[in-house]
């Protein structure tokens, strides 16, 4: 597995592996255009990848203007191989290195991704209107997972 920055090449397979999850999927696939993506991934933030072959497999992106997780999410068929872990290590780590701002996210309730987020440190802080959890963590937080 190779991981690196996203670029906006990139856009056309991060679309796949976003249509692809079983959890947390679009109503309407319109609903995130290439354009959003692009701007999250070169004005708003930074995204990355994990590469499998010559496909990516999974991809994150992190909002620093609104301090929020916008994406964290591995194609089906390489669930469970560490992937999501070391995407959200490497997105953690530059959010921290460019502010100590809590940084948030949201997902859905009873879901494999609110488990995954309880186990990397992130406190449930609440819910949002549209009945995601809302999730938080905060600098210390992350330092002190860093440390264990």
């Amino acid at each position: 597995m190779l991981y690196r920055e996203a670029h906006s090449d990139d856009i056309a397979q991060i679309q796949i592996v976003r249509n692809a999850v079983k959890e947390n999927r679009l109503s309407n696939p319109d609903i995130v255009p290439d354009k959003d993506v692009l701007f999250y991934i070169t004005e708003k933030g930074k995204g990355w990848v994990c590469i499998a072959g010559a496909k990516i497999v999974g991809f994150s992106i992190v909002d620093l203007q609104e301090n929020n997780i916008w994406a964290l999410f591995v194609h089906p068929d390489y669930a469970e191989k560490g992937i999501g872990k070391e995407l959200h290590r490497l997105m953690l780590a530059w959010y921290f290195e460019q502010t100590r701002k809590t940084v948030y996210l949201g997902t859905a309730p009873n879901t494999r991704a609110e488990v995954f987020y309880t186990k990397q440190g992130w406190n449930a802080v609440g819910t949002y209107t549209n009945g995601e959890v809302k999730f938080e963590m905060t600098f210390e937080n992350y330092q002190s997972k860093q440390e264990s």
